[in-house]
């Protein structure tokens, strides 16, 4: 059975469920928003507010904290660990392309298109390099 369709002003013909099925999904979006708006409400109005001196501290596991909060650290893996969220996601890019390469009257033009995409990153590893972003210090 045909689905019913509505015929519009202009000409077009819309189908009558297109737009029943996203009000389905917007309900539950404002509902969603609504359970987490009524329960942070619900939590600032019945948490008891008592500040102490003690509560104004900063927590450290337990321990009581001594001396300055602010404490300068070295961190050398932000950049392999960049690096490697970058190559993972262009990994995840070639596992579609190697099922479109085998399909018949693709391969040719796919193949060219990942060859750019793999010099593109070329070019970028090879400019962390130059800049010096590689090495151990």
């Amino acid at each position: 059975m045909p689905e019913p369709t509505v015929v519009t002003a202009t000409g077009a013909v819309v189908a009558a469920d297109y737009f029943q099925s996203y009000s389905v999904v917007g309900l539950l979006a404002v509902m969603g928003v609504l359970f987490v708006a009524v329960a942070f409400g619900a939590g600032r109005l019945l948490r008891p507010v008592v500040p102490t001196p003690e509560k104004l501290l900063t927590y450290e596991c337990g321990v009581d904290p001594v001396g300055e909060g602010w404490a300068h650290t070295q961190v050398r893996y932000y950049v392999y660990a960049f690096l490697y969220v970058i190559f993972a996601v262009d990994s995840i890019f070639l596992f579609p392309w190697a099922t479109v390469f085998a399909a018949p009257g693709y391969g040719a033009t796919t193949l060219v298109e990942m060859f750019i995409f793999l010099g593109f990153l070329a070019v970028g590893l090879l400019y962390a390099y130059k800049k010096g972003v590689l090495t151990w210090t």
